[in-house]
């Protein structure tokens, strides 16, 4: 259910300009509160993490990650970088974060039908933003850009980066999220798969030393 428009004074032609997108991001605070389902399957708390903080946690690897990778030569477009990652669950806050197990129940490919038709709707209010949101969420379920890949591995990366802080807290039976580190091809060029492919040693070798 999408969330109500927020109310607003009679003849404020400010706050009616913006409803739509407040009516957005009111209903995108509910990623604030979805627990990321991987952990709470495995005995995790509630609160583990959110589907929200995880997409802080692939806005800022990827971010990183295309600094590195700029600085060793390889151009790519930073902004539309930062837009995807932050963009790229907004589908969950009306389906939720479906776990593998159900996914295996209905198929992958009803999963990313209804994903793509829960986030076009949720910004379909949004006017000339639509169409921009729209194609970069596209580009990132069909990996067809350098940027769709890079915010793919920084997908990847955070959900590490969170199983190697759980580990260290305590955590335990976890060691099938760290199998992707081992098989993961993310069809990146030269530079970009040599940075990806040495942040994920540097964190393999600080889960040995746990």
């Amino acid at each position: 259910m999408k969330a109500g428009k927020p109310a607003v004074v009679a003849g404020d032609e400010g706050a009616i300009k913006y409803l739509d997108m407040l009516s957005a991001l009111i209903e995108l605070q509910r990623l604030k509160r979805l627990d990321r389902t991987g952990w709470t399957l495995r005995g995790l708390p509630s609160g583990t993490e959110s589907v929200a903080a995880h997409s802080f946690g692939v806005g800022v690897t990827a971010m990183m990650l295309a600094v590195e990778i700029g600085a060793r030569g390889l151009k790519l477009d930073s902004d539309r970088v930062l837009k995807m990652a932050l963009l790229h669950d907004w589908a969950e806050a009306r389906v939720g974060d479906m776990p593998r197990t159900a996914t295996n129940y209905f198929g992958a490919g009803a999963r990313k039908e209804a994903e793509t038709a829960a986030f076009t709707d949720i910004v379909s209010c949004l006017g000339v933003a639509r169409s921009e949101y729209e194609d970069l969420y596209q580009d990132y379920e069909r990996r067809e850009s350098l940027e769709a890949r890079l915010v793919k591995a920084a997908d990847v990366i955070d959900l590490l980066v969170q199983a190697y802080a759980l580990e260290h807290a305590g955590a335990r039976g976890l060691d099938e999220f760290w199998e992707v580190a081992g098989v993961a091809d993310f069809q990146l060029p030269r530079v970009a798969h040599e940075v990806v492919g040495e942040v994920l040693a540097a964190l393999l070798a600080a889960r040995g030393r746990i």
